[in-house]
């Protein structure tokens, strides 16, 4: 009997490569290998390609070039704007304040503070869909709040933040600066920067290679670096460059930014196509949020099956999805996103996230549902 052909519905834990940025990166790899700061021709020519692919990001995003850093990913742009942006401006105060649904890189940045330096974090709550309400924010500053970061989209339900409206806010209402997490949000929904002093992305979220992101820092904000010991991104980022994929970033973000309608299009079918059907199941639930919602991210839960248990029914069918962040899935925690919303503990433990993205096919939304309903008419005990 032939194995069933996988069917890869985790594209918000990554996604596969581009076939044009793998090409690319086929040709650079081979021939470009010296160091980029080396002052010889072979260098320099490499040097010339990371500044022309800086000077492309920075353009896309509205900003100058001195003002983007190439890091290893977000989780390191995360780390990187927290800390650095934290103790720069410690002298103004030690009040910050983030999201009790951040990724895993933003909030234990946040913790990381508070234990071992002594910030005062404060943690806002969230709606019923996962949402940071305008009013919560502005309650929440004081005089000596120096950092506000939250996630532009919610990585685990898909839930959209009022970034632009959260941002005014802080600028209106205080000294502090604005960092939003952008993993989820670049390539799937329009991403406004506006009132917004740093902000992360990642590059295999956007079908480009691992091991490669974007800090974006505005130049008027103060900044202690995270690595030392070289004049590498301006003194913002030491260490040898990861050449190549700096280099591979600006073609990634120019494909994921040109197919952006059409694959919000066609994914929005897709996302579609699962909640009609979904919707007429008595044991399916849906924590994603009906309006306001990433169209990439559908977050349900099954309350009649535990999460591992379908997870592994699923991938028994060569079916891939997720139950919560992948860098929180190793643990035998409950999602604290969902936690964060107060759902009751049978929506905790069935919980499970479909990442769709534009690779995916109608004909594999409908047999990853035949394979979900196989599973609750095997496992389901209501």
């Amino acid at each position: 009997m032939q194995p069933a052909e996988e069917i890869y519905l985790d594209h918000v834990s990554s996604t596969p490569v581009h076939p044009e940025v793998l090409k690319t990166l086929g040709e650079l790899l081979p021939i470009h290998y010296a160091n980029s700061d080396a002052i010889h021709s072979a260098g320099t020519r490499i040097n010339q390609l990371i500044q022309r692919s800086r000077s492309v990001i920075a353009a896309a995003f509205g900003v100058s070039a001195e003002e983007i850093v190439f890091t290893s990913g977000a989780t390191e742009a995360n780390n990187a704007i927290i800390k650095g942006i934290a103790f720069a401006n410690a002298h103004k105060g030690k009040h910050i304040i983030t999201s009790s649904v951040e990724h895993a890189s933003v909030y234990g940045s946040f913790e990381f503070l508070e234990n071992e330096f002594g910030f005062e974090v404060t943690y806002l709550p969230v709606d019923q869909d996962g949402r940071i309400l305008p009013e919560v924010l502005k309650n929440a500053l004081r005089p000596d709040t120096i950092l506000v970061s939250i996630m532009y989209v919610n990585n685990e339900i898909g839930t959209i933040m009022p970034i632009h409206d959260l941002a005014k806010i802080v600028k209106e209402n205080s000294r502090a600066y604005f960092h939003a997490d952008c993993v989820q949000a670049l390539g799937k929904i329009p991403v406004d920067l506006e009132n917004v002093d740093a902000a992360s992305f990642s590059a295999h979220k956007i079908n480009g290679v691992k091991g490669s992101g974007v800090m974006l820092k505005r130049a008027n904000v103060p900044f202690l670096p995270l690595i030392s010991g070289g004049q590498q991104e301006m003194g913002m980022r030491g260490g040898t460059p990861n050449a190549i994929v700096n280099i591979l970033f600006a073609k990634t973000l120019r494909l994921a930014l040109e197919g952006e309608a059409e694959h919000i299009h066609h994914v929005r079918a897709l996302k579609q196509r699962l909640i009609d059907r979904l919707s007429t199941l008595e044991s399916i639930v849906f924590n994603s949020p009906s309006e306001g919602c990433s169209d990439f991210i559908l977050n349900i839960s099954c309350l009649c099956v535990p999460s591992e248990v379908m997870m592994n029914w699923l991938n028994q069918h060569s079916i891939f999805v997720s139950a919560q962040s992948t860098c929180s899935s190793k643990t035998k925690q409950p999602s604290h996103t969902l936690s964060a919303m107060h759902l009751n503990q049978k929506r905790l433990d069935g919980s499970l996230r479909i990442g769709l993205g534009y690779t995916n096919t109608t004909a594999e939304i409908d047999r990853f549902l035949d394979v979900l309903e196989e599973g609750i008419t095997t496992y389901g005990k209501l």
